[in-house]
């Protein structure tokens, strides 16, 4: 049984306990405080009023907080005095010039060595409207059946993403050059799209969630594509089969690789072709006829140059194909970004540039060949953009 003075000695002895404890944490204590910030993050955009949270936790005690913003306190040395408390306080962002901002916000423990924990981040005010137009007009606009519809259209700020719907697909925007505000997207038209009259929608969503979106109508226009029959000599289809791949590897390869192909440009300015062109033994979308394939569109162009004379990158990019398969003999393949692939057939020799190689507009890449289902000496040059073939000759004119 507690008698009344055994009492008084545990309550005692428990305030000195806690008198001990409280001396050791004020004098002893040597861990800052814990800070956790809710409502905005470093980097981003905001618009409007932007309310946050700080969490704040001690081991000893909170003794007080303060927010800079600028430089300029919004929240000096506000009073906690808990181990635990949440402070919420608001940044008027209209009051706030658009472009970037410095948050800094300080939190001291109620110990003797005042220990502190600050936070220091930039954020991005946007209040303006999204604002966007057309680069050219867009009254008139028309492509030929296997050509490559190529939209720009200029925006009044930077935006999270832009994307086109059109024929039934969509199409992401890239900017022309980093950092610009001017966008583009490059639309492949397939040599089996029906000709006919189409309607493109570009919708624009800016880092603050606004929305803006640009409509058009373009006219498919039908392509007199010309007819084509060669013959490959039996020993020479046999010897192809004997020394490459086959067909289907390499289109299951462009498949992956169009899927990895990375969302941006990886090259500046414009195209231009591959060899010294003498003459073009086979336009792009021919139908061609051969006695081992049939009929078929051939959706590339067959240039003729000196035999064994160098082909170079067309324009900058990365080699993500070396390899030699049966129909097209000696192969390369160069990602140019943005899912826009350049295939070289029926090379002779290899260049030194390796897969995972960047290559540079003008390096080589190998040299002019038959090897695969050639009849002579040619270059075989191909783009496709997501896996669409289109017409490489219009990527070298001066007004695309």
């Amino acid at each position: 049984m507690f008698t009344h003075s055994r009492l008084l000695g545990i309550v005692g002895a428990l305030i000195l306990s806690y008198a001990a404890w409280t001396a050791y944490g004020y004098f002893l204590d040597t861990s800052a405080p814990v800070v956790t910030i809710t409502g905005i993050e470093p980097d981003e955009y905001y618009a409007g009023d932007v309310p946050c949270i700080v969490d704040m936790s001690d081991g000893y005690k909170v003794a007080d907080l303060s927010v800079f913003l600028d430089g300029n306190a919004l929240v000096s040395h506000f009073k906690v005095n808990r181990k635990h408390d949440e402070h919420v306080f608001t940044i008027p962002t209209k009051t706030l010039t658009n472009g970037p901002h410095d948050l800094k916000i300080t939190v001291r423990d109620g110990s003797y060595r005042k220990n502190s924990t600050t936070e220091s981040f930039s954020f991005i005010v946007d209040n303006r409207p999204l604002l966007a137009t057309f680069v050219k007009s867009e009254t008139d606009i028309k492509v030929f059946q296997g050509r490559t519809l190529h939209v720009q259209f200029q925006v009044n700020k930077p935006i999270q993403e832009a994307t086109v719907r059109a024929l039934s697909r969509t199409f992401t925007c890239i900017p022309e050059a980093e950092g610009s505000l001017i966008y583009e997207c490059f639309i492949p038209i397939s040599t089996q799209e029906i000709a006919s009259e189409y309607v493109l929608s570009i919708d624009i969503t800016d880092f603050v969630g606004n929305t803006a979106t640009l409509d058009a109508k373009f006219q498919i226009v039908m392509y007199p594509f010309k007819k084509q029959i060669i013959t490959i000599a039996p020993d020479k289809l046999q010897e192809a089969k004997d020394t490459g791949l086959p067909e289907g590897d390499l289109e299951t390869a462009l498949k992956e690789l169009t899927a990895q192909s990375p969302t941006k440009k990886l090259w500046h300015g414009s195209f231009y072709a591959p060899i010294e062109i003498k003459s073009v033994s086979t336009d792009f979308g021919t139908i061609r006829t051969t006695q081992h394939r049939g009929k078929y569109a051939h959706d590339a162009v067959d240039l003729i140059g000196t035999p064994k004379t160098v082909v170079w990158a067309p324009q900058d990019g990365k080699i993500v194909l070396k390899e030699r398969y049966a129909h097209s003999g000696n192969t390369v393949v160069i990602d140019h970004g943005c899912g826009i692939l350049s295939l070289f057939y029926h090379l002779d020799s290899f260049g030194r540039s390796n897969v995972g190689d960047i290559i540079r507009k003008g390096n080589p890449i190998g040299t002019l060949g038959k090897t695969g289902h050639a009849t002579g000496y040619h270059l075989h040059w191909e783009m496709r953009i997501n896996n669409v073939a289109i017409d490489p000759l219009q990527w070298i004119k001066n007004d695309f």
